[in-house]
């Protein structure tokens, strides 16, 4: 008998993948024993209790405040994340790999850093064109000869990994700025755990629920070196942020305060923070705030986000700032496509999570063969995120293929294009079932010292049936991603 009383059914009796890798049942050759436990658990709910603990899931997550702002071009719209309540799960052994490869690719980018902001000997060898760093929009000139604690210029970083049809799992972009969507891992965790215990209990899940110590301590490290206790705050731009929610959620369980610009001022190239007490100094600040609004007198005049002398207390080494300043260049869309190659100029390694293929449209090798294959082709823009300005070539039409085209051609260098990987998919509810959905990876990775990597990350759902965009802000959900011990 279920909770509801009636003789169970197995849920997922009649549940067909579609062809696609399955992060709960493996692929052809390559069966998921490792889950065989949970799909036995749930194979024995009942239907119409799983939507009912679903909704009641929706419900506490949007009186928690547990949401984000999707902006259009009228109006901003306060939304909850859409959750789904069928895990998805990873070996400990598949893990392991994903845990090392994230490590490799932050140690990586943080020498590729600090060898641009430096001596540029990645640049004079030829590696990677000149002119794809420097003249990058996210290149800060004013980061050259700039020494930062440990070398560490991306202390948070957000990997975005998808699964092939054979189950291998590729890295699609990196997040080297201000990755965003971990609150949700942390809340997702703890909703499972009171919405479904039955299903949690014993099955020996890695925990996430220490991430803002290690976040923490991580803050606490790269302070400058002369201070004993630093003070860390968390610097956002304000309620009207789409990640105000997540602002909120890090400083409480890091317990710091979390300031806007207004709250902070610098005197003799230091930073203080403003409390009824008078003026405390402030040692590191893990920013919420875009590179362009963090120093009026640095950056953009017109800001009122930032902290006017922020910029050269950073350059005098007596604050320090997480992610450093100038890491937007590490994660650019065309610069990503050189870090296997960094991988091997810096470590002496292969990389070990291999990226999606990836046709540079600014060379021109890579123009050609995306306009003649633009049918077969995802195409993105550079600059853009969040899943906005994609062109699927198989499921465009021949209006937008064209449209795509005629982009291209008028600015070659503001484009990628990757062949259409055929994402793994995990069993979702949906109001007619459980069928699948495609879904996407982000692991988070804390580098103070060294680099730590939160079990899991946000796993994001494709809601809508068929549809390979799984971003939150075009209709995507999230589910709780469970590695096991």
């Amino acid at each position: 008998m279920n909770p509801s009383g009636t003789v169970p059914t197995d849920l997922l009796a009649n549940y067909d993948p579609g062809g696609f890798f399955d992060e709960l049942f493996g692929g052809p050759g390559n069966p998921a024993e490792h889950t065989s436990a949970i799909r036995g658990r749930l194979s024995t709910f009942d239907f119409a209790d799983l939507q009912r603990r679903a909704k009641d899931a929706e419900r506490e997550l949007y009186n928690l405040g547990i949401t984000f702002l999707v902006y259009s071009d009228q109006d901003a719209v306060d939304r909850i994340l859409p959750f789904d309540v069928i895990p998805r799960v990873i070996s400990a052994r598949e893990w392991a790999a994903v845990e090392a490869g994230v490590i490799q690719r932050v140690t990586a980018l943080n020498l590729f850093l600090h060898d641009i902001y430096h001596d540029q000997k990645i640049l004079k060898d030829g590696i990677i064109p000149a002119d794809l760093v420097t003249g990058n929009q996210n290149f800060r000139p004013q980061m050259i000869g700039i020494d930062v604690p440990f070398d560490t210029y991306v202390h948070i970083m957000g990997v975005d990994l998808v699964r092939d049809g054979q189950g291998i799992f590729r890295v699609l972009e990196d997040n080297a700025r201000v990755p965003s969507g971990v609150s949700y891992v942390v809340e997702n965790r703890h909703m499972m755990m009171r919405a479904f215990p039955d299903l949690v209990s014993d099955i020996g899940i890695r925990p996430v629920d220490n991430y803002g110590v290690k976040l923490l301590e991580a803050m606490s490290e790269v302070a400058p070196a002369d201070i004993q206790d630093p003070q860390v705050v968390l610097l956002s731009p304000g309620s009207y942020n789409s990640a105000y929610f997540e602002h909120i959620f890090l400083a409480r369980e890091m317990g710091v305060p979390l300031v806007e610009g207004r709250d902070l001022v610098v005197r003799d190239d230091r930073v203080y923070m403003k409390t009824t007490n008078g003026l405390a100094r402030v040692d590191t600040i893990y920013r919420r705030v875009d590179d362009a609004f963090l120093d009026p007198l640095a950056f953009r005049r017109d800001s009122h986000l930032g902290v006017p002398g922020i910029m050269e207390a950073y350059r005098k080494g007596n604050v320090t700032l997480a992610n450093a300043i100038g890491t937007g260049v590490a994660d650019d869309k065309a610069v990503y496509c050189y870090v296997p190659r960094m991988i091997k100029y810096y470590l002496d390694q292969d990389a070990i999570i291999p990226n999606v293929e990836t046709n540079i449209c600014r060379e021109p090798d890579g123009l050609a063969l995306t306009l003649d294959k633009l049918s077969e082709l995802v195409v993105k823009p550079v600059g853009e995120a969040g899943g906005y300005g994609i062109t699927i070539g198989p499921r465009a039409t021949k209006a937008e293929l064209e449209d795509c085209r005629a982009k291209l051609l008028a600015d070659p260098s503001n484009y990628i294009s990757q062949p259409m990987i055929p994402l793994s998919v995990c069993p979702t509810l949906v109001e007619e079932g459980i069928e699948p959905r495609h879904v996407d990876l982000r692991p988070f990775a804390i580098t103070g010292r060294s680099t730590w990597v939160l079990p899991g990350g946000l796993s994001r759902v494709a809601l809508r049936k068929g549809t390979l965009i799984v971003n939150s802000s075009q209709g995507g959900g999230s589910k709780d991603t469970w590695v096991l011990e």
